[in-house]
């Protein structure tokens, strides 16, 4: 790969929606003996991940019903973690039913909703490596967004994932992505910084560099681990809009941490099994600094468009 040119200004928008490039997955297992005359569908070895991921969703849905009587507000998030269900759906076996809330047991609260929210996006990551690489870009999603839904209802921020002990010869190239992804948004962070006036934004702004920078720090250390030459920044980076002041500056930031979402949603479905959860949980991380921006919130960080249900 030729270096960049000292003059190369690359664009922002480009650079961070470049994920790393995805291959659909093909199911090589015979057609279901047990299945009726004339119906060809394979089975899915999502299934088991699937089912267990729509489970958890139903104890969610659960607990958004019973406390939706007192807390009508909730509805939205409610909405959203039906969306997730009927994402993650196998096409293959019956829709379980949602179960409905007992009605001898009290509502839970909004801290113990709060909380369950929490448990069930990191039971989502527990399934990473069990599940194909889509799959796993959307359990990602679908767990950055539990995380969203938790700190809406008063749950404090989750800390970071521990990198993970690199193999020498894993294949590099679906690390280089999010490795330039990192540097283009810390150039961008430097642009923010200098436009904003208010001291707390201009603190967030610094923390986010130096969180960014680590990541960085992060990527080359395990692409230089597993021999490969890790991709150095650009001179310079081209903004996606004219940043002249503090709300565009705020903008942008917004702009860097969703871009973000994308190229490390691609990375988890990309990685391989044990770099899954170290990629998820930078989507997390930039959904949440996306929201903090002023982002509009989507049920499904990471992805342009609202998954649909599997098909086989």
């Amino acid at each position: 790969m030729q270096p960049p040119s000292r003059r190369t200004l690359l664009t922002l928008g480009l650079l961070l929606t470049a994920g790393a490039t995805l291959t659909a997955c093909t199911d090589g297992h015979a057609d279901d003996p047990t299945a009726p005359a004339g119906d060809h569908r394979r089975p899915d070895p999502d299934e088991p991940v699937r089912l267990r991921a729509v489970a958890a969703t139903d104890t969610l849905l659960a607990g958004y019903d019973a406390l939706l009587p007192q807390a009508p507000q909730l509805q939205p998030l409610r909405a959203e973690v039906a969306q997730h269900r009927a994402a993650l759906q196998p096409t293959t076996t019956t829709p379980p039913t949602t179960p409905a809330a007992s009605p001898s047991t009290p509502p839970p609260t909004l801290a113990a909703l709060a909380a369950l929210e929490r448990q069930t996006a990191q039971s989502r990551l527990a399934d990473l490596g069990a599940a194909s690489p889509q799959l796993a870009r959307l359990l990602a999603s679908v767990s950055a967004a539990g995380v969203l839904h938790a700190v809406t209802l008063g749950d404090p921020a989750p800390g970071a994932t521990p990198t993970p002990t690199p193999t020498p010869g894993e294949p590099a190239t679906a690390f280089q992505d999010a490795l330039g992804a990192e540097h283009a948004a810390i150039y961008g962070y430097g642009v923010v910084g200098a436009r904003l006036t208010d001291d707390q934004q201009r603190t967030d702004a610094r923390t986010t560099l130096a969180a960014h920078q680590s990541r960085r720090d992060a990527w080359q250390r395990l692409l230089t681990s597993t021999g490969a030459t890790p991709t150095a920044a650009a001179p310079g980076y081209q903004l996606p809009f004219p940043v002249t002041d503090a709300p565009t500056a705020t903008r942008l930031a917004a702009h860097l941490e969703t871009r973000l979402t994308t190229v490390y949603a691609d990375l988890v479905a990309a990685a391989p099994a044990p770099h899954r959860p170290l990629a998820a949980d930078a989507l997390r991380d930039s959904a949440l600094r996306a929201h903090h921006w002023g982002a509009t919130p989507t049920p499904f960080p990471g992805f342009p468009t609202t998954p649909t249900p599997s098909t086989t």
